[in-house]
């Protein structure tokens, strides 16, 4: 697809995203990732923490990895949001390909050339050192609107 950069670009996948897939999510409240995690539930966003190192994080049921997360969880990601090191990066955009998950978003210090490229090769919408929390207020993205029948869970 592209590499996203513009404020309506960024607004335009921030609006149309209702689950995200958070990699890295910790929970630990001192850490950014959780901070981010439940700002995102607090829009409306369904979160998916993966982070091998707990089975629940948030309230919610976490993953090890995005290929242990079941296929049905796994079909309604509409962007993988990276909190992990650079150097795991490309491993987590080869995954979110292997998927063929839409769009992936490296959280600030987190991005690689290699990642970005992996990403953008194989037509996923990427976005590199970007603080998705910062870009959400900036951009005034509204909350998400779910169908009466469809909340998130």
């Amino acid at each position: 697809m592209a590499i996203l950069k513009s404020p309506d670009e960024l607004r335009t996948l921030l609006s149309r995203v209702k689950t995200i897939a958070v990699v890295g999510l910790s929970a630990d409240p001192s850490r950014d990732s959780h901070h981010i995690g439940e700002y995102l539930l607090s829009k409306g966003y369904r979160v998916i923490p993966v982070n091998p190192k707990y089975t629940s994080v948030l309230g919610l049921a976490c993953h090890p990895s995005l290929e242990d997360l079941p296929e049905a969880e796994r079909k309604s990601i509409d962007l993988v949001d990276v909190f992990r090191r650079p150097e795991e990066a490309a491993g987590v955009a080869r995954s979110s390909v292997k998927l063929r998950l839409p769009a992936i978003w490296f959280q600030l210090g987190v991005a690689t050339a290699e990642a970005v490229a992996e990403a953008d090769r194989a037509g996923l919408e990427v976005v590199a050192d970007s603080c998705i929390l910062v870009a959400h207020r900036a951009l005034k993205v509204p909350p998400v609107s779910w169908p009466k029948n469809d909340p998130p869970s």
